[in-house]
């Protein structure tokens, strides 16, 4: 595991012996694990922000967007 983004409202760990990401809302305490072509998809869409605009806000909304609607509550046991 390896930490592929981190700030105050959201972690990306990613998992490279299983090609996969773990993006966690730390907000809302929310995460969602991607794998496969949806890890690469996901990677190409972070590769496709611009290096101008990327920034924590941005990355953020970003992240924002896409877990919003498919994550899964993190619930501890």
């Amino acid at each position: 595991m390896n930490i592929f983004y981190d700030s105050d409202h959201f972690s990306v760990l990613a998992y490279p012996s299983c090609q996969g990401f773990e993006l966690v809302d730390k907000d809302s305490r929310r995460m969602l694990f991607l794998h496969g072509i949806e890890a690469w998809s996901f990677r190409a869409a972070i590769d496709g922000i611009p290096e101008a605009a990327r920034d924590v806000e941005t990355i953020d909304a970003f992240l924002d967007e896409y877990c919003n609607g498919v994550a899964t509550p993190i619930v501890v046991h």
